[in-house]
C-alpha cells in the first residue's frame, strides 16, 4: 500500500476519534512527521512509513527533538500498528 494510501486511512479514523488532522507538507523544517493532530489541546505528531519503510536520519533527529519538547510522536504502518525502527 502506497503511504499516500497509509495517510488517508489514518487520517480518517483520527478524524472519526474527533482529531482535527493536518497533513504538513513543505514545512521550513526538513524531517517533521507526516501529520499533525489536534484534539482538546493535545498535539500529536504522525510519521506514515510503509510496512517496508525506513526513518531517515534527519526524521530521527525531528523525532526525538519533538519528543524532548514533550509532543507525543507516533509512527505507523497504518492505524493499529505503531512501530519504531
Amino acid at each position: 500500500m502506497l503511504e499516500s494510501a497509509i495517510q488517508t486511512k489514518i487520517k480518517k479514523k483520527l478524524e472519526k476519534e474527533g482529531w482535527e488532522v493536518i497533513k504538513l507538507i513543505r514545512t521550513s523544517m526538513v524531517g517533521i512527521p507526516d501529520l499533525m493532530a489536534l484534539k482538546e489541546g493535545r498535539i500529536k505528531f504522525i510519521e506514515v512509513k510503509q510496512t517496508i519503510g525506513i526513518l531517515s536520519e534527519i526524521q530521527k533527529i525531528r523525532i526525538k527533538q519533538l519528543r524532548e519538547k514533550g509532543f507525543e510522536v507516533l509512527i505507523w504502518t497504518d492505524y493499529e500498528k505503531n512501530y519504531e525502527k
